[in-house]
């Protein structure tokens, strides 16, 4: 059987358009994509891959920033009422969001592929030339929405496993897609790697529809220059009383906050590389007659590399626990999303080149370019990597209505086919030589 894997992709792209356009339609963000999950476990099910979920794929203890058990039971509701299978809901009930896909065929090596599946908080434009919504299938749920390509990244998944169940023969090893939750605030990764979901990959490829790839044609094969980065809330606790009768009997937790934001901003950069500091939010206080017994601050920190960004975590919780003592207060710092740095493998980079010229839609291709953000891919990267692997983190081009993050986001769905077809050709080539070299010894 000669395969022709661009063939197949074209074949199923309606079917990807309906898929990307269905999960826009309903987003969910972190740790309660219940809706996705199930119908991506489904998906895959019905291509003919075994399914793992919940606690199979991720240590749910290790998760961080979890909803609250009211919310997350709010969200799983709205998934069965929208149409998730309520048996996948039960397993993933408190949570445990996420798939993994897997589908064999002899020996060989394993090559992964992730993708993630989370929204964000961002409402999305209503603005008559907003495609999703001018063609109706924009985010029904308030506040929420696809705004950096996660619907389309889960829709490329389900597309790679609608082209292996067509030519599960004409390979030899494993595949393996992984469907993460929570990779916005840096989530969802570490909780699957410390499970184990990458111990076994041999070949790992990460995929992003747009950023440094901002054209319809354009792909970037690797990147590097990931910063790394610590999120965290900060949460300072003093006493609150009466600010004109008994000022002197309260402890001011808004000045603690104000003067932690201020020093977090005055903490002196690293001379080997890239550093980077913000304070997001400083909520305090409840009255303008009342001393502040409350402020909540939520920060993060990033560096071009891992050390560069503990040298900025540790000042910042040198400056925050100085801020809290000489406003005699107690603090709290709670992490709650992190990312290490990383940088692609020279041999998957050639591999994925490699397969981009079998890609007619691909009409430009940069070997890598610099991430300069932060992915919490990297901690799979580093996992496979240290085992021994190879790994690539792709850009793959789109035309973007608007920046990523922005209500108005939407990219050219054309992209959904070129991604498919770099993403399975890469695959195929690189399980291919183990099938050919199998036959060629077979008697």
């Amino acid at each position: 059987m000669e395969v022709n894997v661009s063939a197949i992709a074209d074949e199923i792209f309606k079917r990807t358009v309906e898929t990307r356009r269905d999960f826009h339609k309903h987003p969910e963000v972190a740790w309660t994509e219940f809706r996705t999950t199930s119908i991506i476990a489904d998906r895959l099910r019905e291509s003919g891959f075994q399914v793992l979920l919940g606690e199979d794929i991720l240590n749910k203890n290790e998760r961080l920033a979890v909803p609250g058990k009211e919310y997350i039971e709010e969200c799983r509701q709205r998934a069965i009422e929208e149409g998730a299978n309520p048996e996948t809901v039960e397993i993933i009930r408190d949570g445990i969001t996420g798939v993994v896909g897997i589908l064999k065929n002899g020996e060989g090596p394993t090559v992964g592929v992730r993708v993630d599946i989370d929204a964000l908080e961002v409402k999305e434009s209503e603005d008559g030339g907003h495609k999703p919504f001018k063609e109706g299938f924009s985010s029904i749920h308030d506040g929420l929405s696809h705004a950096c390509g996660h619907d389309g990244h889960a829709a490329i998944g389900l597309a790679i496993a609608d082209v292996f169940s067509k030519i599960k023969n004409e390979f030899s090893g494993t595949l393996k897609l992984i469907f993460q939750p929570g990779e916005e605030g840096m989530r969802g990764a570490r909780p699957m790697v410390i499970k184990g979901v990458v111990d076994d990959v041999d070949y790992l490829l990460g995929l992003h529809i747009g950023l440094k790839a901002d054209r319809t044609g354009k792909l970037i094969a690797g990147s590097y220059d990931f910063l790394a980065t610590t999120k965290m809330d900060v949460f300072f606790k003093g006493q609150s009383a009466h600010a004109g009768l008994t000022p002197q009997n309260g402890k001011n937790a808004l000045l603690a906050g104000a003067a932690a934001a201020t020093h977090l901003h005055a903490i002196s950069r690293h001379g080997e590389g890239a550093s980077r500091i913000n304070v997001g939010t400083l909520n305090a206080g409840t009255g303008r007659n009342v001393i502040p017994d409350r402020a909540v601050m939520k920060i993060e920190t990033r560096g071009v590399n891992t050390g560069i960004n503990s040298y900025m975590e540790s000042e910042a919780r040198r400056v925050i626990e100085g801020a809290a003592l000489m406003n005699d207060v107690t603090v709290e710092i709670e992490v709650v999303g992190s990312s290490k740095s990383g940088k692609s493998d020279p041999e998957m980079i050639s591999e994925v080149k490699k397969a981009s010229g079998e890609v007619k839609e691909v009409t430009e291709v940069l070997d890598e370019a610099s991430f300069g953000a932060c992915e919490d891919f990297t901690y799979m990267m580093e996992k496979v990597q240290s085992n021994g692997g190879k790994a690539t983190f792709i850009m793959v081009g789109a035309d973007l209505a608007s920046d990523h993050h922005s209500p108005l986001f939407d990219y050219d769905e054309a992209v959904l086919k070129t991604g498919t077809k770099i993403a399975s050709q890469t695959i195929f080539n690189i399980t291919a030589v183990q099938n050919k070299l199998k036959s060629e010894i077979a008697p």
